[in-house]
């Protein structure tokens, strides 16, 4: 009997690769998403990988009536991976209520269904933002949190603290948190890849949408930065390996391996790459010029980061594989099969 995984959010960009990777491990999985900044085309495309198509409920996790009738309608979920979340920083800056309603309500939902349910298992999506500006590089799961320089960061940090507690309060709850760095990328069949509705508000889909002719260039936001050529600098991880990441975690849950009852791991390359050096191995993966200028820096955007993930590999037994030239590759054939470009 195949065990059944809820995954929250999972039409979006993390979400639908993690779908993918799930279900080639021989999981029966669940998607719940309220399709905002995704669609429900993607599940066709999951299915065309992996020949399973993911059952699907439409609905927001905020709505909390909606949420204890989903679960009470699937009495088999033996573990959630909870995406679901509005994540645009700048974004965040703009409109913060949102975020808080969006994003905090919809994990106290979720543990609510839980203990109610008997659900044990949780694999959070958090963030290296919950690190704010670190004093020292490379951060380690030890790396002391900061204030959160958007409503973004901090609904991540907030949520790490409700998961942790609600686990202390509750000793059957059991959750693992993955603290990202930037995901980018996309499935090497170019089926599923980040495809945000609207203006992209994260790096590699506007260069990618530059480079197709959608955008008339890519806006770097400063290049006065303390970094060697002036643009920020962060840690890029290829989405299928994030994705595997999340395989491991839940196997880790269902086994009883987990620590503590709550844990934490870093996922990223543990290399840092400039907005300036990902804008040039783009062009140098692809063969593709793009039309770049550089503008003020961005609210809410931090100078540079990038993981220490020695505790990922050893603890989970997992490593970042795929290059990023490779990445970078990936991201556009994703753009080009989207946009019918030969």
């Amino acid at each position: 009997m195949k065990k059944q995984i809820l995954v929250t959010g999972g039409t979006g960009y993390i979400g639908s690769h993690t779908v993918v990777e799930l279900e080639n491990a021989g999981y029966d999985v669940v998607v719940v998403d309220d399709l905002s900044n995704s669609s429900a085309d993607v599940l066709d495309n999951i299915e065309k990988i992996t020949g399973q198509k993911p059952v699907f409920e439409q609905f927001s996790l905020a709505d909390a009536e909606k949420t204890d009738d989903f679960f009470n309608r699937y009495p088999k979920i033996e573990a959630i991976i909870h995406f679901a979340a509005s994540k645009a920083v700048g974004e965040s800056v703009n409109i913060p209520l949102h975020y808080y309603r969006n994003n905090l309500v919809s994990l106290m939902n979720l543990l609510d269904c839980q203990k109610k349910y008997g659900v044990a298992n949780m694999v959070f999506s958090s963030s290296c933002t919950v690190y704010g500006q670190p004093d020292k590089l490379p951060v380690t799961e030890d790396t002391p949190r900061k204030d959160a320089e958007s409503p973004y960061g901090n609904t991540k940090r907030v949520n790490e603290d409700i998961l942790e507690d609600s686990i202390k309060a509750n000793p059957e709850l059991k959750g693992i948190a993955l603290r990202y760095f930037n995901p980018i990328g996309a499935h090497p069949t170019a089926l599923i890849g980040e495809l945000p509705l609207g203006v992209p508000q994260n790096l590699v889909p506007f260069i990618t949408q530059t480079a197709a002719g959608l955008r008339e260039q890519i806006s770097v936001f400063g290049d006065d930065y303390d970094t060697p050529d002036g643009s920020a600098i962060r840690d890029y991880i290829n989405v299928v390996d994030l994705a595997k990441a999340h395989v491991i975690a839940i196997e880790r849950l269902l086994e009883n391996k987990n620590k503590d009852g709550y844990e934490i791991f870093n996922l990223g390359t543990g290399n840092g790459y400039s907005v300036l050096e990902i804008v040039n191995g783009f062009e140098k993966s692809t063969g593709v010029k793009l039309n770049y200028k550089i503008v003020d820096r961005r609210a809410g955007d931090i100078e540079k980061i990038w993981a220490d993930t020695t505790y990922a590999n050893e603890e989970l037994g997992w490593k970042a594989e795929i290059g990023l030239e490779e990445t970078l590759l990936s991201a556009w054939n994703w753009e080009k099969r989207v946009r019918g470009i030969e």
